[in-house]
């Protein structure tokens, strides 16, 4: 006896696993996922465990209570919460600047400024101090002070600066745990810092600094020890008032005041928790959005993602059902196995009668059967009886002078036409048949 190759079951799991993993391209495909884990390595942003990444702070914000969400997406720039914007050195300041401009009466806005040259390690550092590392882990360069915060309109517009200005007093390389390689110069001593009822020390001597437009009115929140600006607010104004309907926007000129390397140190955690406290109106806005658009992370919108959001979600969902169903029913056998010995479709009239004559069966519909059945007789008896038309008045009349002892075909089809059960038609049927097998042979 012949089998198949799969069982029910195998074929089923096989189905089932093909399914899950195409549904999971077309999710991956959709989300935009990342699974090189290469994409965006270097870079600060909010998912970077390096040491000039966010996600120290991420963690820091939740577990102060705060909503947060990581954003791949342009929708939330649009936030009414507390957005954060890591931009890097490469930003286009009209891009930005039109961010800026449209949250005005949307919600706050944290503009943390981008300071670190970061890599990730190469191959030529020791196997000892390579094996140290983890994943996402970066060596910082230089720091670097951006050029686009003077194309930003008014009231945005700064000059970013670095203290001191001779780059090989801040040429280090940092973030090998336990040490690492030498700087080329030693820095000199770390910088410091004070603002919203905090002070300490900066990480480095390296110092970002911001020096706002004159003339512009803005609240300075944090300086370094020698009162240049690290954190400034800036609220637009109308008619040389601020604007009480428009949202702050705040600039962290030095994110080692907020990064993962700054966080380090209690004093500066609590500075960055006191600055999002500031935006966020003591906690009066619960969610924070941490944007990565800007970091290159920008999920395209697609048909793919449209799907599995609310309220196509409910569509999807529901064609997926349906296609469970339709499979589960493809399992489950309508009627006994073909012979497997035979052709999978056979040929002739034969076939096609029995075909025809299990669909009838099937369908259990057999009173339809005897009208039909009744008028293809009248065809056939009034081609045998030479007649232009298969009128019964006329084929009884025709049967009486040939076939005198018969009964009449009027009554046989009527008994044919009533028929509602298997064997009363097949007795009908007979009894039509032999009429017309009577008149072939002539009266006996």
């Amino acid at each position: 006896m012949n089998t198949g190759a799969f069982s029910r079951l195998g074929a089923f799991l096989l189905i089932a696993a093909g399914s899950a993993l195409f549904l999971a391209m077309i999710w991956l495909i959709g989300a935009d996922a990342d699974f090189g884990g290469e994409r965006g390595r270097g870079e600060a942003h909010a998912a970077s465990n390096g040491i000039n990444g966010y996600s120290g702070l991420v963690r820091l914000v939740e577990a102060e209570g705060y909503s947060v969400d990581k954003s791949r997406s342009r929708e939330g720039l649009n936030t009414d919460g507390l957005l954060v914007l890591a931009p890097s050195n490469n930003l286009e300041a009209e891009e930005f600047a039109e961010i800026l401009t449209k949250r005005t009466y949307i919600g706050p806005t944290l503009v943390i400024m981008p300071k670190w040259m970061a890599m990730p390690p190469g191959q030529s550092l020791p196997p000892e101090v390579q094996a140290k590392f983890k994943r996402g882990w970066v060596i910082l360069g230089g720091a670097t002070a951006s050029e686009w915060p003077q194309e930003l309109p008014a009231p945005y517009t700064f000059r970013h600066g670095m203290f001191p200005k001779n780059e090989a007093d801040v040429a280090v390389e940092i973030a090998i745990p336990g040490g690492g390689p030498a700087a080329k110069e030693k820095p000199g001593p770390a910088a410091r810092w004070e603002g919203m009822d905090y002070a300490g020390t900066m990480p480095t001597a390296a110092a970002l600094y911001a020096q706002p437009s004159a003339g512009r009115a803005h609240d300075t929140l944090i300086t370094d020890g020698s009162g240049r600006v690290l954190a400034f607010s800036v609220v637009p104004h109308y008619g040389g008032e601020p604007d009480e309907d428009a949202y702050p926007v705040t600039f962290l000129a030095d994110p080692d005041l907020a990064n993962n390397y700054g966080l380090a140190d209690p004093a500066r955690a609590a500075a960055a928790i006191a600055l999002v406290d500031e935006l966020t109106y003591d906690g009066e806005i619960e969610d924070i959005t941490f944007d990565m658009t800007l970091n290159g992370f920008g999920a395209s919108e697609n048909l793919l993602t449209l799907a599995f959001r609310p309220p196509f979600l409910a569509a999807t969902l529901s064609l997926l059902v349906a296609l469970l169903i339709v499979g589960w029913r493809a399992f489950m056998r309508f009627g006994p196995a073909a012979h497997a010995n035979g052709p999978d479709i056979a040929f002739g009239k034969r076939q096609l009668i029995a075909n025809g004559a299990g669909l009838i069966v099937r369908a259990r519909r057999f009173g339809l059967l005897g009208a039909p059945y009744a008028a293809l007789s009248a065809r056939k008896l009034a081609e045998r009886l030479g007649l232009s038309r298969p009128d019964p008045q006329t084929i009884d009349a025709a049967l009486a002078r040939r076939l005198p002892a018969e009964e009449p075909f009027t009554r046989r089809a009527a008994r044919m036409e009533a028929a509602e059960k298997p064997a009363d038609l097949l007795a009908a049927a007979q009894s039509l048949d032999e009429l017309a097998t009577k008149l072939t042979q002539g009266p006996q």
